[in-house]
Parts: C-alpha cells; structure tokens; sequence
C-alpha cells in the first residue's frame, strides 16, 4: 500500500534522471579527446602539469602563454592511440628505411660538397671550436649537414604542440614531460620566442637539433655575444662541438674503417659485446678495404664489427667515436650516415663495397622473428620490430647453427623457414 509521500518520491526519481540522461547526451555530444578513452582529457592533463612547471620555475604567465591554443596533434608518431586503433610506426627514417635508401649516396656526395664549402666560410669559427672542445669539424659540420642539410630544411612543427602531444600521449611520455619543462625554462629565460620555437617531431630544435634539456646542459655561447642561439651558425656548432665531447669523442681517432671478413668471421660476430683491439680483429684475418693498412695507432683501438646490411653490404670495425655519434642520435644508421659524411667532407670517397637491393621487414615480422628466436633461447632481450646490431647478431647466430646462407637479414623467407620449423616441431 502506498503512503501519500511515495508518489512524490517516485516523481522526483524521474525528474533526476531524465536530468541525468540530458547531461548523458550533451557530454555524448562533446569532442573526444585523441587519449580520452585511455586517460584524461588534454586540459586536464595540462592543469595537472602547472604544479611541476611551477616548481621548475616557470611563471604562470610564461606557463599559459604558451599553452595558449594547443592542442594535441596526433598525426605524429610514436603515439600511443586510444583502445582500438592501431599503433603508428616509429616516424624516423632510421628505423623505418633499408640501409642502402637512409645512407643514399647521392645525397651525401651534395651534402660534402657544400661542408667543404662552408668549412672554407666559417674557417675561422671552426678553428676556435676545435681548439676548445678537440672535435673535429667535419664531425660538426657533418653532425649540421644531417640534421638540417646546414639550415635549408626548416622544421615545422611546433615545439610546445610536439612535446606537449608526446608527453600527453606518446610512448615514452615520462622522458617527453621533462623535455617539455626544459622547453618552457627555454620561453622563461628568452632563448627563444614563442612564435619562432619551431621543432622536429620530436621537440629537437635549432640548426644542430638540440632536446631542450641537452641545450640548458650543453649550449654554448661561442662569439660571447651574450646568448646561448643555437639558431646561429658559430653557436650551433660549438654547442654540437660540446655534446660531441660530453659524450665522450676522442680527439684525433677515427669513427670507423671499412673492412672484408675471411672465412670463419661473419656477421653473426656483430655487436659491442664481441669488442675487442683492431690488432685481434687483424690476427683473425680482417683487412681494411682496396689495400688499405691499419696504423700502428689504430692497432690499439678498441672496435666492434658493424655490417648495417648484415652480410648483404658493406662491414666496418667502428671505434668509440662510432658510439658518440649515436649517443647524439640513439640510431646505428645515424652514427654510419654522419661518420660517412665527416669522411667525404674531409676528401673520402664512396664505401668500396656494395649494397644489395635490401628490403624492409614490417615491423610486425621483425617483432615476429624476434619472437622466435626468444622462444628458442636466443638473446633477444626487447621485442621491439626494429633491426639493430643484435637482433642481426642473432639472425646470423641462428642461421649458422641450422646450417642456412649467413646473411644476419630479417627477411620473408628467413620469417618463413622459422616459421615451418617452430609448426613441424610443435608437432
């Protein structure tokens, strides 16, 4: 039986949810956030990062300028989507492109070409930055030419947008949250205006590329005109200069040399793992190219076998210097590419060896032989669809032990055979 208040009672239950399915359909009607179905919306993302911008020592006033209009721009890579939709491929060439299109000959022959041109112009400057930091400047000017083709090609994106986008969303978002605070201490301390923070993809900016956080460590103001522009010419290449040695580049050492194997040494030996003195690498047979001799020097020299091609192009011993170029561009190809180019700015010429006509993987299918070899005991680490020196190691390592052509290649056929010998075995 119904008392006099139950009706009312039930009347007030209908209004509050016909209010409820109101303000159900109006937040349906609303724009998604790009990373709303897997966190918080951007803004409340941003409001939670003021705290830790303010405790870097960036002002309220420098904090919403610059956040002014952002939103986030998804076409980048390196993302991670909301639930549903495909992960995007890493966006850098080094990891997407076969060896022989990224070290692509022509390109670098233009590029040497105008390093030696402008080696002659800034003779001057580059005199006073090797003096200093003991770098050589065909590494710098290498280390411009490739990053910017020497301030011809303008990056676009954004810096602010960029970091801001990777932090909020991307994969390695912790370590983009920080760039993005050194990025607003660089608007905070007047490196840069707002308008003109232009940035790669990834947040590197200025003709030499610089991460923010590398740039308030190691920037140099080298013509003491009283800033640290790594939009000018003499500072950018003093600040490459310093990196380069924070890094740990050796004065007057060779990033690498190429090499031809005897039998018995192959690329399964790749690696920094296998590193040992040139000397060792000689007793074993290794030889430098078209005749050319080791110094008594280099004999010394610790190095490590590199075959970017795996047994399908041309093999180096690569010194420590080889790893500060990579320390600049976590990148085995980068590090070849700018080593290569410091040598043909200096009067080198093109690699004696050939490559093949190597192809690309998916990076879905390198993950899948990556995979394989795991399962069978091999030393893969990180599934990751990315080819480097050991995951081509183990290839190699693989391919000898069941008696396969020793190419250190992620290839469709190689896939297939590891794939009709895990489906016989499982059997």
């Amino acid at each position: 039986m119904l008392t006099q208040s139950e009706p009312i009672r039930t009347g007030r239950h209908k209004r509050h949810r016909a209010s409820f399915l109101a303000a159900l359909v109006c937040l349906l009607a609303l724009p998604l956030d790009p990373a709303a179905a897997s966190g918080p919306t951007f803004d409340v993302w941003r409001t939670a990062l003021w705290p830790d911008a303010r405790a870097f020592g960036i002002t309220r006033e420098t904090f919403e300028s610059a956040f002014r209009g952002v939103t986030p721009d998804t076409s980048l890579p390196d993302l991670v989507r909301p639930t549903g939709k495909p992960a995007p491929k890493r966006g850098q060439a080094e990891f997407t492109r076969p060896p022989q299109a990224y070290v692509d000959d022509a390109r670098i022959a233009r590029l040497a070409a105008t390093g030696r041109k402008l080696a002659k112009k800034y003779r001057t400057i580059l005199d006073k930055i090797e003096a200093r930091f003991g770098v050589d400047r065909a590494a710098i000017l290498a280390i411009w030419g490739r990053e910017t083709a020497y301030g011809t090609y303008q990056v676009r994106h954004d810096a602010i947008r960029a970091l801001a986008t990777q932090a909020y969303m991307g994969r390695r978002a912790d370590m983009f949250r920080q760039e993005l605070l050194y990025a607003l201490k660089m608007l905070q301390d007047g490196v840069v205006t707002r308008e003109r923070f232009k940035a790669s993809w990834a947040g590197a900016t200025g003709l030499t590329q610089f991460m923010p956080s590398e740039f308030d460590k190691l920037a140099v103001d080298i013509d003491d005109d009283g800033r640290r522009d790594i939009w000018s010419v003499p500072d950018a290449l003093a600040s490459a200069a310093n990196q380069l040695a924070a890094k740990g580049w050796i004065s007057g050492r060779a990033w690498g040399y190429e090499v031809t194997l005897p039998k018995g040494v192959t690329c399964a030996e790749d690696g920094p793992p296998r590193t040992k003195p040139v000397r060792d690498w000689v007793a074993r047979g290794v030889r430098r190219v078209a005749g050319r001799k080791f110094s008594a020097q280099a004999l010394g020299y610790d190095t490590f076998l590199f075959s970017p091609g795996g047994g399908m192009g041309p093999t180096f011993l690569v010194t420590e210097n080889f790893m500060v170029f990579k320390a600049y561009n976590m990148s085995d190809l980068y590090a070849l590419y700018v080593g290569h180019l410091m040598d043909r700015i200096k009067g080198g010429g093109r690699f004696v060896t050939g490559w093949d006509r190597i192809t690309q993987l998916p990076t879905r299918q390198i993950a899948g032989i990556q995979e394989i070899l795991q399962r069978e005991g091999y030393a893969i680490a990180k599934i990751d669809g990315f080819i480097g020196p050991n995951t081509r190691s183990q290839i190699g390592t693989y391919q000898l032990k069941h008696a396969l052509p020793i190419d250190c290649w992620p290839s469709a056929n190689l896939l297939k055979i590891m794939q009709q010998r895990t489906s016989k075995h499982a059997r």
